[in-house]
């Protein structure tokens, strides 16, 4: 028993049928393009409103984190996670700053904003 799909099946409606899908998914993928950059503005707008922006000018006081490389291994979880005061010495690149401690002495690379914080005394 054939179906009604093949009963009132006309090749030359689908060949046009077919066409004009393919004009029509043209402009479906423009207008999911638009949905898509719309979906990313709302995503960066959301991630951006709880950065915490961090600059330093010279000569400012900060405190860094202590890292995995600075920390000292028989201390365990009740270490300190700052140390300083260090002096701000220039910023190389933007949120990269050169430090020195308050001997003088500055530090062998520069530390990201990430890791630094605003020392108030």
């Amino acid at each position: 028993m054939p179906s009604f799909q093949t009963l009132n099946f006309d090749k030359k409606t689908n060949v046009a049928e077919l066409r004009i899908n393919l004009d029509l998914l043209t402009k479906r993928k423009e207008r999911a393009g638009v949905c898509q950059a719309g979906y990313k503005g709302q995503i960066a707008k959301y991630f951006n409103r709880r950065v915490k922006h961090r600059s330093f000018q010279p000569d400012d006081l900060v405190l860094r984190e202590v890292t995995l490389d600075t920390k000292e291994l028989n201390i365990g979880k009740l270490d300190r996670t700052w140390e300083g005061p260090y002096n701000v010495v220039k910023d190389s690149r933007s949120w990269s700053y050169w430090l020195e401690d308050m001997s003088g002495r500055i530090l062998p690379h520069p530390w990201n904003a990430e890791h630094l914080k605003k020392y108030y005394q």
